[in-house]
């Protein structure tokens, strides 16, 4: 019980460390030489990581309430899911500029895209890659079939935009179950063909998620932050600090290598209301980052 209630109590205070993150405190007026002193800009809660969302999470939303979430839980990087009511390739050139370009003037800036299949031969993989160069991003979020390598291969050189494999946990069809898997059916690959490390997934297949981001680094191009409710093949995704992973270790991981890349929160429980569970995870990372310091 002793165990149970010291757990508790560490959660308060890192959900109240990333809350207290979020606040901005009211001034009611500063003098123009105490303006002038102040620093030009607010520290950096996230320690240099570009930490955005993956737009999966709020895939059940248009995408002017995207948008609006994501600024409400004060995040400025996104990886764009291509669905239909954010940008998707169903949608023309100019419509995919146009969307992508509300993102920009919202105060957000896309990374990458996906997770976008690409079994189906040449034409679907160039399709994702015209889909990228409209959207503007520099990496694609695949989930390929083992035999398209050759084809990424072929793509990332033409089009010069990275592709990170996906990895879906033990039930993944493709090969991919882990991040050590995808590394090895790339290794004679162009090195833009990389990898997007997907911590629960890279978990349930067995495989410790911060020791293959340091291990895998050198094609780490996205990374999909959550946290799950449990191990085995079935996916349980949970509020971030609510379940099993040590995202901690994942973070420092991550700022050990000094990666930057997308760390995208895909929140991917209440996908009809997804953000305060995405608030709550934002806000448990945060806390844990000032421990981090």
């Amino acid at each position: 019980m002793t165990q149970i209630l010291g757990q508790l109590m560490l959660r308060r205070q890192l959900l109240r460390a990333g809350a207290l993150a979020f606040a901005v405190p009211a001034v009611p007026s500063l003098s123009f030489s105490a303006q002038a002193s102040a620093p030009s800009e607010e520290a950096d809660p996230w320690l240099g990581l570009k930490v955005g969302v993956a737009t999966y999470t709020l895939r059940e939303f248009p995408i002017e309430e995207t948008i609006k979430a994501v600024q409400r839980v004060g995040l400025k990087y996104v990886s764009i899911k291509n669905v239909k009511n954010h940008i998707d390739l169903s949608h023309s050139s100019e419509e995919r500029k146009r969307r992508a370009q509300m993102f920009r003037d919202a105060g957000i800036t896309p990374l990458s895209v996906g997770n976008i299949p690409m079994k189906k031969g040449e034409e679907e993989i160039r399709a994702a890659f015209e889909f990228a160069r409209d959207v503007g991003v520099s990496t694609i979020v695949c989930a390929p079939s083992q035999d398209a390598i050759p084809i990424l291969d072929k793509m990332v050189k033409e089009f010069d935009i990275k592709v990170a494999i996906h990895n879906h946990g033990p039930e993944d069809k493709a090969g991919f179950p882990s991040p050590f898997d995808a590394m090895r059916a790339i290794e004679g690959a162009d090195k833009r063909v990389g990898l997007c490390i997907d911590v629960g997934h890279t978990a349930r297949a067995g495989v410790d998620p911060a020791d293959s981001i340091i291990k895998c680094q050198d094609r780490l191009y996205d990374v999909h932050v959550k946290d799950i409710s449990a191990l085995g093949d079935k996916n349980t995704p949970i509020e971030a600090g609510r379940g099993i992973l040590d995202s901690k270790s994942i973070l420092a991981a991550l700022l050990k290598i000094k990666y930057q890349g997308l760390v995208g929160f895909e929140y991917e429980k209440d996908g009809k209301d997804p953000v305060p569970g995405l608030a709550e995870s934002v806000g448990y990372n945060k806390g844990l980052l000032v421990g981090l310091k």
